[in-house]
């Protein structure tokens, strides 16, 4: 859902751009003195609270200030902007004193290229995205095809129609990696499934991560169609999924965090049976612990199944039955015996 947040997707609704958190830790002077760093982050549509993408980077975030006494200021996305406003975004942070600064989303690219550039002695880390390039620019990077393809088996398994869904928030590479993963996965377990799909928008409207109603259609016509399990990488429309499922009686797959455990989506835990967990979280917390001992480094870091960086959950216990199953294509995957498609 997430980016971005994907805009998502991952993977949302928008927030204000006046809208700030700032806070600093006490005990600060117990901590080591390179982990004095005030972190600036940009979120992208949804910003926290979304119940996805975002909130996952600050869960990342709020362990760093609990664990490295770092210092926060939060800054949100809002729906419909332009780059030059992302970049004012970054730039109002880095002139601040905020160093490092992190981006959560692709669509941050061009403007962490562009601020980095205007700020060499300032490290920037953005999610989700590679082709932002600097000698100050971070990319943390996920394997997000692996963890769907282990949803993608939970689905076929789960299936008594032989018919499921994926609904992507907006239609851009991203997500398309999402679908592949997911599409594959169901057909190593049923190669003649059937395979709904539907992106909610098309860029440059990612309205599609934001948007519980479009989220709710879509699925809707999917459950009408004869699909019972839908997996979506919309972020915030994602609500609107689990909806659908709970009206029509089926079920659905989250995505980014494990949404069945969220306060967000209590009414819709009975209706999830699993998510694919993407640990945004974790990197975020492992940028910012690289940078509290001077070890960042530039360019990719990749989350991949092999190295913890996604996965499925368990929460709610209704892929305990299919555990061992979807744990065998898991290995398969981390050996390179199984190599996912990523469109």
């Amino acid at each position: 859902m997430g980016g971005a947040l994907l805009m998502a997707a991952a993977a949302c609704g928008g927030g204000d751009d006046a809208s700030t958190t700032t806070e600093a830790s006490a005990g600060a002077s117990s901590a080591p003195a390179a982990a004095q760093a005030k972190v600036g982050l940009a979120y992208d549509i949804g910003g926290r609270g979304d119940g996805s993408f975002n909130d996952a980077a600050a869960a990342g975030l709020d362990k760093a200030v609990s664990e490295l006494k770092v210092e926060k200021k939060e800054l949100e996305a809002t729906a419909g902007e332009t780059d030059a406003q992302k970049e004012e975004r970054l730039r109002l942070l880095a002139s601040g004193g905020y160093n490092p600064v992190i981006a959560v989303g692709f669509a941050y690219s061009a403007p962490v290229a562009k601020v980095a550039a205007e700020f060499p002695d300032v490290k920037f880390a953005i999610v989700d995205d590679d082709a932002a390039k600097g000698d100050n620019i971070t990319n943390l990077m996920f394997a997000e095809e692996q963890g769907s393809f282990l949803v993608g088996v939970a689905a076929a398994l789960k299936s008594e129609k032989g018919n499921v869904g994926f609904v992507g928030g907006v239609d851009v590479p991203l997500i398309h990696k999402f679908e592949a993963g997911f599409e594959a996965g169901a057909k190593a377990v049923k190669p003649d499934i059937k395979l709904q799909s539907k992106y909610l928008t098309q860029p440059p409207d990612f309205s599609g991560f934001g948007d519980p109603a479009k989220g709710k259609t879509a699925a809707q016509g999917m459950y009408d169609a004869g699909a019972d399990v839908v997996y979506q990488a919309a972020g915030g429309s994602g609500a609107g999924v689990f909806e659908a499922a709970k009206a029509a009686k089926a079920t659905a797959i989250g995505v980014d965090s494990d949404q069945a455990a969220l306060p967000a989506y209590a009414d819709f835990k009975d209706v999830i049976i699993t998510s694919m967990i993407k640990k945004v979280d974790v990197a975020v917390f492992d940028f910012l612990q690289s940078y509290s001992t001077g070890a960042v480094k530039a360019g990719p870091a990749i989350y991949d199944l092999k190295a913890g960086g996604v996965d499925y959950s368990t929460t709610g216990g209704k892929v305990d039955d299919i555990k061992s199953k979807i744990d065998e294509y898991k290995q398969k995957i981390i050996n390179g015996e199984i190599t996912v498609p990523t469109s």
